[in-house]
């Protein structure tokens, strides 16, 4: 429920079965509700218990949304260093004016312009979630009277 803290472990693939992410490695822990995971994806978790799992296909717009035309941008080849080796599929790290960082894939390039694609990667796309919930702990949910 929300404010519950969880520990899990979870999986985002695409439905032809291409892995995006996995936490394999290493458990995460979130507050459900503050924002770490997507809203569909804390809906998969409402409800399960310590070794419950769950596997569920979010639409696009339960995920991370359609994708924008206007998130492609032409960008002139003189704003990326002169010997850096630019190829399409290429995901870099662009500064926002407020200092924050974003990822772009490079569509393509060539002397003068190089198109960037800030979409999120997988935006667009059905996602399947797989979550293995290991801990839930609710004391940090205030109890009813």
């Amino acid at each position: 429920m929300p404010g519950s803290t969880v520990t899990l472990h979870f999986s985002l693939s695409l439905t032809d079965g291409t892995v995006a992410f996995d936490t394999e490695d290493e458990a995460m822990t979130c507050t459900l509700g503050d924002g770490t995971l997507l809203p569909g994806l804390e809906l998969a978790l409402y409800g399960l218990t310590a070794g419950e799992e769950q596997t569920l296909t979010l639409t696009p717009e339960q995920a991370w949304g359609e994708r924008k035309a206007e998130l492609v941008k032409e960008m002139p080849r003189s704003d990326f260093p002169a010997d850096a080796r630019l190829e399409a599929g290429q995901v870099l790290s662009f500064s926002l004016p407020d200092g924050d960082e974003t990822l772009g894939v490079l569509l393509s390039t060539d002397e003068d312009k190089v198109l960037v694609d800030f979409n999120y990667p997988l935006s667009g796309q059905d996602v399947v979630f797989q979550a293995h919930v290991l801990e839930v702990n609710n004391s940090g949910i205030p109890d009813d009277e």
